[in-house]
């Protein structure tokens, strides 16, 4: 795959590389397009794939919505 590099100016610079596209054109053809489980082998993979997915939850840290990182 041949990835195309855009030239554009960037605020505070002059000219700066930009990656253009990079995904392949075309439609998923098959009955397993899209389904992610079928793509992953072992049951590490799946669950590393869930923990980065979800790692709202996966957190320890919390500084979203459930908990304050300084208390009111």
């Amino acid at each position: 795959m041949e990835y195309k590099i855009e030239k554009k100016k960037a605020p505070g610079r002059d000219e700066v590389e930009v990656l253009g596209a990079t995904f392949e054109k075309g439609k998923p053809e098959g009955e397993d397009a899209g389904k992610w489980r079928q793509k992953l082998d072992s049951r590490e993979e799946r669950l590393k794939y869930l923990q980065s997915g979800e790692r709202y939850f996966y957190s320890q840290e919390w500084f979203g919505s459930e908990k304050r990182k300084n208390p009111a």
